[in-house]
């Protein structure tokens, strides 16, 4: 009770406690989170020229974006496909806005014509166009209230509707404002006149090359503040963005030795009957084995990884490292078990027969409602389609010619050739079409099943037979056991644990694991070898974590690594030492050339050469648009100062790209002039416009106010 009475005593200063450490759990919190005391959203994804991409709704473009891609695209690629498509609206609409363009309703009507004039949904009875239609449909979509309704292979709502609309009126517009551009994009004639003596007139050289090879390297100090002082110059090339450098190591969950030789032991098993006793019945029954099953394609499926093909194989098709064996074997024999892939299969040849490699048939395709590719005007059901060829089959059979009946064929392209395909046993056919064209002889028709209708089939020709097996093949997947899971889990928790004291790659070296090396933009997700590993780039970065810092990660269908930050660097300059690896030449090839000039005394070429200990060298004709110098390679500083030369006249000494060069121009061959330069100026203004759509974005790109926010709100 004492104890009790002092509690409601001091009731009043342990809500204050409480209320305070709650208050201190909120600040912390603010204070990790700085966006909320500075006003900044966690829902803007960027900020584009004042204009927020809002994340509810970009996030529900990318989904949008990657169920249109079918799973192709990681989420990393599909969000940087859809920032670079807002980045692109956002950058342009600002342009476009401020000149006032706009699409208008009869435009639009246009653009959705020019869009969809090829949809049968669109079309009047003779294949034209018809607006109403067009109009029948938006309004048919707005009434349905959100559901979906079949547009050629797509379904669409309002809501998709209007946002492809809006897309193709933007996509109108932007062309509008590049074709503006593009209209003030011209050549003069004074630019065609130059082009065309960049081509046209030449100039015969003598020269000198004192190479930078003659100065060996290590005569040439370069010092870190001379790499610093280059990169400053160069600020466009050695400026990178954020980085973190990562090293790990990897717990692979592989299949241990143990773990394959008992997968090899249990198909081995599966060949022979065995006795189980059955709760049920009371009773020690047999159960078949490979040897003796009679239903083979149930026994296959219900011991296989991979279910039972009824197929005929040919020697391509056989897996590489069992094909010369199977083909050898006699129908009855076993091979295996061997490893296929990420298998080890036992496999027993049931039938051997020789089949064509191509074949020639006829058809007739009758297609019905919901059949692949079936237009608007298909209005059969597949009982009526198949009734119809079942009549077209039996026409046939009783002497009607086939030719006389394919004008009831819907497949018009093999229509123009008879109803004739020609096409061999790798072609991507319907896979039932396939069958019945191999596996039967020549002469037989029937009507055949597809996805795409009822086929009335004969066969024509068959060609270049070959041997081909039926097999029958158990297939076990080459999978790690618990035990070896376990292992794996307990090598990646022992070697976590001694890191936290020991050294990384010492502790790594010692058990044989190899330390592997990445660096990461803030922005990245891949690792070689282990695909898309957002997580790992994500806590890389992450202002909690700190160099030195390591962690584990499991990797779907792999197993495990365990990560260690050795580096962090802010936005800005290379270090030194990065850039050294392309600034040091440069750099030398600097000092180089101001080591070569101060040894240069003589004035003539013949005299330079001679006392440099080189050959004179000549190259006539040479063209000022082509910058590839005789005997030296590319050298543009060294062909645009010989053009700068009078006949006669020698050059002072040219830093060019593989040496020091001196150049005297021994004649210049003067070109004609043209009455006419239109062909030529026409030419530069065709190359100009198509490349200014890119360097007109690349530039309001560059140009625009950029806050991206994205690996902090959805990455």
């Amino acid at each position: 009770m004492a104890v009790l009475n002092k509690i409601r005593q001091r009731s009043l200063i342990l809500i204050l406690v409480i209320a305070l450490a709650l208050f201190s759990f909120v600040i912390g919190d603010l204070f990790k989170n700085s966006d909320a005391l500075t006003g900044g959203s966690q829902d803007v994804v960027a900020t584009i020229n004042g204009t927020d991409i809002n994340r509810n709704e970009f996030q529900q473009k990318v989904k949008n974006y990657q169920d249109r891609a079918g799973g192709r695209q990681t989420s990393t690629q599909s969000m940087n496909a859809i920032y670079n498509q807002e980045l692109r609206k956002i950058v342009l609409q600002s342009e476009t806005d401020e000149l006032g363009l706009s699409v208008e309703k009869d435009e639009m009507r246009d653009l959705l014509k020019n869009s969809f004039s090829s949809y049968p949904e669109f079309q009047d009875a003779n294949g034209n166009f018809d607006v109403n239609r067009l109009n029948a449909f938006i309004a048919n979509l707005r009434d349905l209230n959100g559901e979906a309704a079949p547009l050629g292979n797509f379904m669409v709502n309002y809501d998709s509707w209007t946002s492809n609309e809006q897309t193709i009126a933007q996509n109108a517009v932007q062309q509008t404002y590049y074709n503006m551009i593009k209209a003030g994009v011209s050549a003069t004639i004074a630019e065609a006149e130059d082009e065309y003596f960049g081509d046209a007139k030449t100039v015969d050289i003598r020269y000198v090359q004192i190479p930078y090879t003659t100065i060996e390297d290590n005569l040439v100090e370069v010092s870190k503040s001379d790499i610093k002082t280059y990169m400053e110059a160069h600020k466009d090339t050695y400026e990178t963005d954020a980085t973190t450098e990562v090293i790990y190591v990897e717990f692979k969950e592989g299949a241990s030795k143990a773990d394959e030789e008992k997968i090899k032991a249990d198909l081995l098993a599966l060949k022979t009957d065995k006795s189980e006793y059955n709760e049920s019945s009371k009773n020690t029954e047999t159960i078949p084995g490979f040897d003796s099953a009679t239903d083979i394609e149930e026994f296959v499926n219900s011991n296989s990884d991979i279910k039972y093909s009824d197929s005929f194989l040919r020697a391509a098709d056989l897996p590489a490292t069992a094909k010369d064996t199977l083909l050898n074997s006699k129908v009855g024999d076993y091979y295996g078990p061997y490893k296929d892939g990420e298998y080890y299969k036992l496999s027993k040849v049931l039938a051997s027969k020789q089949l064509p490699d191509s074949v020639k048939v006829r058809h007739i395709l009758i297609p019905h409602m919901g059949g692949q590719r079936a237009d608007a005007s298909v209005t059969k059901t597949p009982e009526q389609a198949k009734a119809t060829a079942d009549s077209i089959f039996n026409k046939i059979k009783s002497g009607t010619k086939f030719m006389d009946l394919l004008e009831l064929s819907s497949d018009k392209v093999s229509n123009e050739q008879d109803g004739e395909i020609e096409f061999d046993y790798r072609a991507g056919m319907a896979p039932e079409f396939k069958a019945f064209a191999f596996d039967n002889k020549k002469g037989d028709i029937d009507v055949v099943q597809t996805s795409f209708g009822y086929h009335v089939i004969e066969i024509l020709e068959q060609k270049s037979f070959n041997q081909a097996l039926k097999i029958a093949t158990l297939a076990d997947e080459i999978e790690p056991s618990d035990e070896t899971l376990q292992e794996v889990f307990n090598k990646m928790s022992k070697f976590e644990i001694a890191a936290k004291d020991g050294d990384f790659n010492a502790l790594a070296e010692e058990r044989d694991l190899t330390v592997k090396p990445i660096t990461f933009k803030e922005l990245d997700e891949n690792i070689p070898g282990l695909g898309s590993q957002r997580e790992v780039v994500r806590w890389s970065f992450d202002d909690d974590t700190e160099v030195g810092d390591f962690k584990n990660f499991p990797i779907s269908n792999f197993g495990f690594i365990v990560a260690k930050v050795v580096d962090k660097r802010e936005k800005g300059l290379m270090t030194t030492e990065d850039a050294s690896i392309t600034a040091l030449p440069e750099i030398r090839k600097e000092k180089k050339a101001k080591m070569i000039r101060e040894k240069i005394t003589a004035t003539t070429v013949a005299d330079i050469a001679k006392n440099q200990g080189q050959s004179p060298k000549t190259a006539a004709a040479v063209t000022f648009n082509n910058t590839t110098l005789s005997g030296a390679g590319v050298e543009p500083k060294v062909v645009g100062a010989a053009f700068g030369l009078a006949e006669g006249a020698t050059s002072n000494p040219i830093d060019g790209e593989k040496g020091v060069f001196v150049v005297e121009v021994t004649k210049v061959n003067e070109a004609t002039k043209l009455d006419n330069y239109n062909s030529i100026m026409n030419r530069l203004n065709t190359e100009r416009r198509n490349t200014v759509q890119n360097k007109v974005f690349t530039a309001l790109e560059n140009a625009a106010d950029i806050e991206d926010n994205r690996a902090k709100t959805v990455y």
